[in-house]
């Protein structure tokens, strides 16, 4: 006599076939279903700060990769998780942070060459100066 199949769970129910922020999404929303939810931004804001602190425990650790990247993981789902609670879509908003990215670096490589120089023989310094410049641009 066979043992019956395990039940699917609730978590079963979300698409795995999704891009990685829209499923970490849909997986809080199943979870909230039943109540495993914060119940305001406090406890996200809090969790986003433990992980954080988590993921700079682990820096300049040795031979700790694997563990670097578990620690990111919970800090991006907690992210994913504000971004959530503030009914904001993450995929959208990192899609615009790098283009604004990108629209800055552009903007700091043109203010250097326009002095004849390039990014890499600037200082540290002198790039937070030229990022700044290009920020104030927009």
């Amino acid at each position: 006599m066979s043992s019956p199949s395990p039940q699917k769970g609730l978590l079963a129910k979300a698409d795995n076939t999704l891009p990685t922020m829209k499923y970490a999404i849909e997986l809080q929303l199943l979870a909230a279903q039943v109540g495993f939810d914060w119940p305001d931004l406090d406890g996200v804001i809090a969790k986003i700060k433990e992980e954080l602190d988590e993921v700079v425990a682990e820096i300049g650790l040795d031979d700790n990769h694997a563990r670097q990247q578990d620690e990111m993981g919970d800090l991006l789902l907690a992210c994913t998780n504000l971004a959530r609670h503030l009914n904001v879509d993450p995929e959208l908003a990192l899609q615009s942070a790098n283009q604004k990215f990108y629209q800055r670096f552009t903007a700091i490589e043109a203010l250097a060459s326009a002095s004849n120089s390039t990014l890499s023989q600037q200082s540290p310094e002198q790039l937070n100066t030229l990022w700044l410049q290009a920020k104030e641009a927009e």
